[in-house]
């Protein structure tokens, strides 16, 4: 009981703070893309680029077979790993590159994680146009599928926010974190089907990949996206699952050591 009354009130911080949590958004959205020449082009550009390289590398040399056509597979899952990998990487310094903010009157910290997530958000949404243009291309067409890509976004936010919370608690009070941030993430995106199909990895590695929830959450994607069906309802039911759990323990821990934090900036 004495953990539900302190969800209940962490959810009615989060309420009550939600004017904050939009300012500090917008003005995050504002810094990054101010003194940048093509703005919010870099939400297209990247995964274009990352596209174009791995279609070289999967399709002429590997020769790696997909669903659907390779550039629009591979897109797909950059988009989404880029708008996973960007959150977090934002987060992961959130609360340190606001210290000023931190020592100062109490307001809910996990606003600075949250604002990180809703930037990447929105540069994720500019991405899903050229989706859309690419899907047009190759004449992939949406099927009724495509009314269950709100949960699978719900899942998606869900694992992400979970996963920033910790990390920008764990660079707080350990400074190496955020190094081996950018050695853990390149890792993990090479450990999630991102650019390659999770049925071309056999064996004990394929079943190990398939337990990572970023895999599951990529084929989802794809499934309702590019192969007009649902998603595996065991394994994406499993990652919802988990990412709910880990969701109300890295909140819970975030906002037990929220008393911590002015002392250790």
């Amino acid at each position: 009981m004495l953990v539900l009354h302190d969800f209940k009130e962490m959810v009615k911080e989060q309420i009550e703070y939600r004017e904050l949590l939009y300012q500090m958004t917008l003005r995050d959205l504002l810094i990054r893309y101010k003194q940048t020449a093509m703005g919010f082009g870099w939400a297209v550009f990247m995964p274009l680029v990352n596209t174009a390289m791995f279609s070289v590398i999967f399709t002429r040399v590997a020769r790696i077979e997909t669903p659907v056509a390779y550039p629009l597979f591979a897109f797909c899952g950059l988009l989404i790993w880029n708008f996973f990998a960007s959150s977090l990487r934002f987060s992961v310094l959130s609360l340190t590159g606001n210290s000023n903010l931190v020592q100062k009157v109490y307001f809910p910290r996990e606003v600075f994680p949250l604002s990180a997530v809703l930037v990447c958000l929105v540069d994720l949404v500019i991405g899903a146009l050229v989706l859309v243009a690419l899907m047009i291309y190759y004449q992939v067409a949406p099927t009724a599928a495509l009314f269950a890509l709100p949960v699978i976004v719900l899942v998606t936010l869900t694992f992400t926010i979970a996963v920033a919370l910790f990390l920008a608690m764990a660079n707080l009070f350990y400074r190496d974190v955020k190094y081996l941030f950018e050695v853990a993430i390149t890792v993990w995106m090479f450990a999630t089907s991102v650019v390659y199909p999770l049925n071309s990895i056999g064996g004990t590695l394929g079943v190990v990949l398939a337990l990572n929830p970023m895999t599951q959450i990529i084929e989802a994607y794809r499934a309702v996206l590019l192969y007009g069906r649902l998603p595996d309802a065991i394994p994406f039911g499993m990652t919802a699952a988990f990412s709910l759990v880990f969701l109300a323990v890295s909140w819970r821990a975030f906002h037990r050591a929220e008393f911590a934090f002015a002392e250790n900036i």
